[in-house]
């Protein structure tokens, strides 16, 4: 079962993690621990109404959530410097952003999204992201316009998420 699981949805899992995480090492652990809690949950995941694919990235989505709030929960030991300055800006709406532009991602088609995620998330001009996905600039250019637009009108002129994401 996880077999067939890993060979049908496996690539599109680390895909997905990876681009969320921007670690591999670490969407590989999602992909491992998403499979995981499939084979576990293997007479519930029959049962399920809707697709099992659906159920995989929701576990996927979960387990980056968890870890994510789990690692924001416990930062990093330093040693106590007089040349170390306290945190004083709270992140966390920056960190909501971000979560949400990361969902707002996943409503647009695979060619509008990786358009996106070049320009914004990697900080790539429009040539480099034409060289990157193999297409024309003015695909790039005409692809982020309706992208960005099918955003706005999702989710009306509050949508600064991917905004503060590629700040």
């Amino acid at each position: 079962m996880v077999r067939s699981l890993y060979e049908e949805h496996g690539y599109a899992l680390l895909a997905y993690a990876t681009r969320i995480t921007g670690d591999r090492a670490a969407a590989e652990d999602v992909l491992q621990e998403t499979l995981l809690r499939a084979w576990k949950n293997a007479s519930s995941l029959s049962d399920t109404e809707g697709s099992v694919r659906a159920w995989l990235f929701t576990v996927a989505r979960n387990i980056m959530t968890d870890r994510f709030r789990a690692k924001a929960s416990r930062p990093a030991e330093q040693a106590e410097s007089e040349t170390v300055v306290p945190v004083a800006k709270d992140h966390a709406p920056q960190v909501v952003d971000s979560m949400l532009a990361y969902q707002a991602l996943d409503t647009l088609s695979e060619e509008h999204r990786d358009v996106l995620v070049e320009l914004y998330l990697r900080g790539r001009s429009v040539t480099e992201t034409a060289e990157t996905l193999g297409i024309p600039p003015g695909t790039v250019k005409s692809r982020s316009h309706h992208a960005l637009r099918k955003l706005r009108d999702r989710f009306g002129p509050t949508m600064t998420a991917l905004e503060g994401v590629a700040g």
